[in-house]
């Protein structure tokens, strides 16, 4: 039974609880995210400068190299020559391309959210109400009581 306890404290623990919310959220926001960046400025982003898609951008070297014909896919180039190193760095372009973009789009929308939350903040920040006058009178008398000593 000491462990069905301990078990329940740990879950129903804040710290857990919160960890468990963050991860949902997460990813539902991840999704947000992904929609955002695919829906919405891969389009644009294409519009202007054509997909940047350089996936099947390679440099072929060692042996079989030379019977991969000129123009060939990375898929067409592995399949002509299996032997041959294929440094296939234009996928790493493409997966950095879009990870600039989503990196882009995930501190508009942060600094969105601070500037929204400042604005929240300084509503929410008033003067504090004036203290009142029994208050302000007994300050005067014992500041002139200590004037006095």
């Amino acid at each position: 039974m000491n462990i069905v306890k301990e078990f329940k404290e740990f879950a129903i623990k804040g710290n857990a609880f919160d960890l468990a919310v963050g991860v949902i959220i997460g990813g539902a926001f991840g999704k947000i995210v992904t929609s955002v960046i695919e829906d919405l400025i891969m389009p644009v982003v294409a519009a202007m400068v054509g997909k940047p898609d350089f996936s099947s951008i390679y440099f072929a070297m060692g042996k079989g190299a030379e019977s991969i014909p000129a123009g060939a896919s990375l898929a067409d180039a592995k399949k002509a020559a299996p032997d041959a190193a294929i440094f296939a760095y234009g996928n790493f372009i493409t997966v950095a391309i879009n990870f600039l973009l989503l990196a882009l789009v995930v501190f508009m929308m942060v600094k969105a959210i601070n500037k929204m939350k400042k604005k929240e903040e300084a509503a929410a920040v008033v003067a504090p109400p004036a203290p009142p006058k029994e208050e302000v009178l007994l300050t005067e008398i014992r500041d002139l009581l200590k004037a006095k000593a």
